[in-house]
């Protein structure tokens, strides 16, 4: 399936890919797992081998000790290959912890899905706490959940505002300077486990609220043109500071000429992209952030669609994103 998701579940607007079944959006976390077709196990099963080099009649098999297959029962495929100390998480514990938040009304269940042929599964609950910048600029937080069946990754949970105009998802620094509560599957998702990953997400309307601020202060600074090409290069084209700092001052050191296609798509994104307009955005920094997370969360996805969704949500989107935002503060702050 295209962009590599294998099942998915989603309420409200429809998906940027277009792909997942509708449902409505009062299902509990248990009934969107089932919608999503999320609702099988996994099992830690031991590897075996021949006891001979190659394959002939006869041959006899032996257990590859310390080696395991994280496996899905319900059609047995093999999604990892494992060693002793890798401890399972299940699909109904990831769900059931959402489950005390959507009974209390703080969220509600958007999204959910497998990724890669199961090998990684997600949910994404809306959180109760919207706010609005001028003109109309809304953005809503959610929860987002992503559970890796793989050897080597973390359960991830993180915090993650979306700009509602452009659908943009943005991401933000924790307390503790990371950008999300990690877990590698070394332990059991227990109740301390879940008790941590509460107290450094914030779960509650604080971490919106928090966010909040970021994003007007962002609005009410203005920004100008020398130190929006100074912040795009230090994002994607660092050296190009270097330069400039070597360059004498009789010499013509022109910026964006020197940018590379993904600079100047943001440059033009700042003030071209959906919401670039809006009262909040034109001329400020939350504007120049915007133009950065359109483009990682958009035309990244026309080149890279196979790896887009997670790159945005988990990798190497994600972490540009949480560099742009600080950044955006630092700037704004010298403005």
């Amino acid at each position: 399936m295209a962009h590599q998701i294998e099942t998915m579940a989603w309420a409200g607007d429809v998906p940027w890919h277009g792909l997942g079944i509708e449902v409505t959006a009062d299902l509990t976390p248990a009934q969107m797992m089932k919608a999503a077709e999320l609702d099988w196990t996994v099992s830690k099963r031991p590897a075996y081998t021949l006891d001979e080099s190659a394959w002939h009649e006869g041959v006899g098999v032996m257990t590859a000790d310390g080696h395991h297959f994280i496996t899905r029962d319900s059609d047995n495929r093999i999604l990892s290959h494992c060693g002793d100390d890798y401890v399972p998480i299940q699909n109904d514990q990831i769900f059931d912890f959402f489950k005390k938040f959507t009974e209390a009304g703080h969220m509600t269940m958007e999204t959910a899905g497998s990724l890669r042929n199961g090998s990684e599964i997600w949910g994404l609950a809306k959180i109760a706490a919207d706010f609005e910048l001028a003109g109309g600029d809304e953005v809503k937080g959610y929860l987002l959940i992503n559970q890796p069946h793989v050897a080597g990754k973390a359960m991830v949970i993180k915090f993650t505002p979306i700009r509602v105009v452009c659908n943009n998802t943005l991401t933000v620094a924790l307390k503790d300077g990371g950008t999300a509560f990690r877990m590698p599957h070394i332990r059991e998702f227990d109740m301390d486990v879940r008790t941590a990953a509460e107290e450094a997400l914030g779960l509650s309307k604080v971490r919106q609220q928090e966010f909040k601020e970021q994003a007007e202060f962002l609005a009410s600074k203005s920004s100008k043109t020398e130190a929006i090409m100074d912040y795009i290069a230090e994002l994607y084209q660092p050296q190009l500071l270097i330069e400039k700092g070597k360059a004498s001052a009789k010499d013509d050191f022109v910026m964006q000429e020197k940018f590379n296609k993904t600079s100047e798509m943001v440059l033009d994104s700042i003030d071209q992209s959906p919401g670039a307009t809006l009262k909040a955005a034109k001329g400020t920094w939350w504007g120049v952030l915007n133009g950065v997370t359109y483009i990682e969360d958009h035309k990244r996805r026309e080149t890279n669609g196979g790896n887009a969704l997670h790159s945005a949500w988990f990798g190497a989107g994600a972490n540009r994103k949480a560099k742009a935002l600080s950044k955006a503060i630092e700037y704004a702050s010298a403005a």
